[in-house]
């Protein structure tokens, strides 16, 4: 999973464009493994002709990525298994 956390006051109004769904604007996530702000950072998307020109999306905010516990297995291990065998009397 991963979460993100964007100031919508920074968005450039004009970079948004409707779609069939609803209104939207295009991102990019840039890696940012040794930040204390998150994983990535959140960039608007420019145009190739911008990118070419030197211009750089405006930085939203950013993005971690949580890690998830191991799920507890409930099997029994161990000697838990030998003694349910034993007290059934199957021989699985």
């Amino acid at each position: 999973m991963i979460t993100l956390k964007i100031d919508v006051l920074k968005i450039d109004k004009d970079r948004l464009y409707k779609g069939e769904k609803g209104t939207y604007l295009s991102c990019v996530l840039i890696p940012t493994p040794n930040s204390e702000y998150g994983d990535y950072m959140i960039v608007e998307s420019v145009t190739k002709e911008e990118r070419e020109s030197g211009t750089k999306g405006t930085i939203l905010g950013n993005a971690k990525i949580l890690k998830q516990s191991e799920p507890k297995s409930t099997a029994p291990k161990g000697d838990a298994i030998d003694d349910a065998m034993e007290s059934t009397g199957l021989p699985f």
